[in-house]
């Protein structure tokens, strides 16, 4: 892991049943000294729950808060962004989940539609060529409205541990860039 800007604080957003303990947020978590988004339900999200529980991570920051979301998660940044504008400096969102897609469950459905306006912050999606939550094009489509620059991992299915990504080291590289972009963005 490459030393990181000490001058944020950096918030893990879960996504739908949590992250457990071979996820890379929850590697992350501990490498960082990240806090952490606190939630009473992460088998069956309700949105104003899950706004109110990144609310309070990001009120717990002493310093501006980069938010590290995976999956729901993202879409979660996304609502929140929409109704606070200025809370959050920047955001990694990684694999995110469409929660419009066909035959998407049912406890899910309370975070359509996805916001389409764009972040007011730098925000970078990382998305993947094989995820089965999101296809490559609602991906596409979720960074165009966001603003956000796109990168993509070939055939890197969800980005979580079944597909591998425990640790993920090579997504250092990601956060490195999203905080690049922050100090453009705060310098400009």
């Amino acid at each position: 892991m490459p030393p990181f800007n000490q001058a944020y604080d950096y918030i893990i957003q879960p996504g739908w049943k949590d992250s457990g303990p071979d996820h890379w947020q929850t590697h992350w978590q501990q490498a960082l000294g990240a806090l952490r988004v606190q939630n009473d339900n992460w088998t069956e999200p309700v949105l104003e729950a899950w706004l109110d529980g990144l609310d309070e991570a990001l009120d717990a920051a002493r310093r501006p808060a980069i938010v590290i979301a995976h999956s729901l998660g993202c879409i979660t940044v996304a609502h929140h962004a929409r109704r606070f504008h200025n809370r959050i400096a920047g955001a990694l969102l990684v694999a995110p989940a469409d929660v419009e897609r066909p035959f998407v469950p049912q406890a899910l459905m309370g975070f359509a539609p996805v916001p389409r306006q764009p972040l007011p912050f730098p925000a970078r999606v990382v998305a993947s060529t094989s995820d089965p939550y999101c296809k490559p094009h609602r991906a596409a489509r979720m960074a165009g409205y966001w603003g956000a620059s796109l990168v993509w991992l070939p055939q890197a299915g969800h980005i979580n541990v079944d597909s591998g990504h425990r640790t993920w080291e090579a997504g250092w590289q990601e956060l490195s860039a999203l905080l690049q972009a922050v100090a453009h963005a705060a310098a400009a």
